[in-house]
């Protein structure tokens, strides 16, 4: 039996003269969170309508769980179960009414429907609002809803396709809780966003999507170790020296700085060294030309680059998370009937 869950090569999909999915190779191991990064119009939303059987690839090859999503999408489908961008649930219906509507559709009989409904609004903290019409719930509470739909019967597999856009962040902090969850019991996730901290937080490997192509795979920490030893933090006593500590720092490192939105603040990747010796070095170096230059600095770090700093580094532009759509157009009722 194949360890993976998904398996991809030379995925392709094409929207007219638009290539939304171009080339995608995927590995997905079961049993953790696999993230899959990118911008708005990346072609996210796509492979995971693919690897759903709700859209039919234009070239190339995937299986799920080692079975075709063409030739054996019946096979497909009984182990995977779907949330989208936006929730899917009946607004004028409760949440209670709507999970064992959906448990009955799936085959459960009443009073089975209504046990699971309840564990499950207990289990994601929504039996105070059993028996309120979900559009009076919050987007957080639609989106736990929604989710709860996903896994009324637990799925080997959960596409979440950016399950947090537009949440607060105490919203967003509920839904990771409620991935873990859902991992701890089995489940594999394959998990869209555009948010870099949500992929750091959660996902055991990622795969970095931009313009349909992948341009970089595995752990966030090899993802952070590719584009620099460390990255240097630098918060100045006087906000008007920035310009200068920024030519001394480039100096020293030999790297690009980058000016955050604090008028004080600077951050520059450090290329050189597969020690942390290295790295220690030059930040050291660097600290004693701005003291030289008569530059004080209030706070300095030397850490990891952050998936911000990997994503800028790999791309020349960073993520922008908005609530639009990806590049992708609706599912229409023939391509979810494939």
């Amino acid at each position: 039996m194949s360890d993976l869950a998904i398996e991809t090569s030379g995925l392709i999909k094409t929207f007219g003269d638009t290539r939304a999915v171009d080339g995608i190779d995927l590995r997905v191991p079961t049993g953790a969170v696999y993230g899959v990064l990118g911008p708005n119009g990346a072609g996210k939303t796509t492979a995971v309508r693919m690897l759903a059987t709700l859209l039919r690839p234009d070239g190339g090859e995937a299986r799920v769980f080692g079975h075709d999503v063409l030739r054996e999408a019946d096979a497909v489908r009984s182990r995977v179960s779907l949330t989208g961008q936006y929730a899917s649930v009946d607004e004028d219906l409760t949440g209670h009414e709507n999970l064992v509507l959906l448990a009955r559709l799936l085959g459960h009989r009443k009073p089975a429907a209504n046990d699971r409904a309840t564990q499950l609004l207990e289990a994601f903290g929504l039996t105070d609002a059993a028996d309120r019409q979900v559009k009076n719930y919050s987007g957080g509470m639609r989106r736990r809803v929604d989710i709860a739909a996903s896994i009324l019967n637990t799925p080997d597999l959960l596409f979440l396709d950016e399950p947090t856009t537009g949440l607060d962040p105490r919203s967003r902090s509920q839904i990771w809780d409620i991935v873990r969850a859902v991992v701890a019991h089995g489940t594999t996730v394959l998990l869209t966003t555009q948010y870099l901290e949500e992929a750091d937080r959660l996902a055991g490997r990622i795969a970095v999507i931009d313009h349909g192509k992948v341009i970089a795979e595995g752990t966030p920490g090899e993802l952070k170790a590719s584009v620099g030893a460390g990255a240097v933090h630098v918060r100045l006593r006087d906000s008007w020296q920035r310009a200068e500590a920024r030519e001394v720092l480039e100096r020293a490192l030999g790297t690009p700085v980058q000016v955050e939105a604090d008028p004080s603040a600077l951050t520059a990747r450090i290329l050189d060294g597969e020690a942390r010796l290295g790295s220690a070095e030059q930040a050291s170096r660097a600290l004693a030309e701005l003291a030289e230059a008569g530059i004080a600095v209030d706070d300095f770090s030397l850490g990891r680059p952050s998936l911000d700093e990997v994503f800028l580094a790999l791309t020349g532009h960073v993520t922008e998370p908005t609530d639009d759509n990806d590049d992708e157009r609706p599912t229409t009722a023939k391509e979810a009937a494939l």
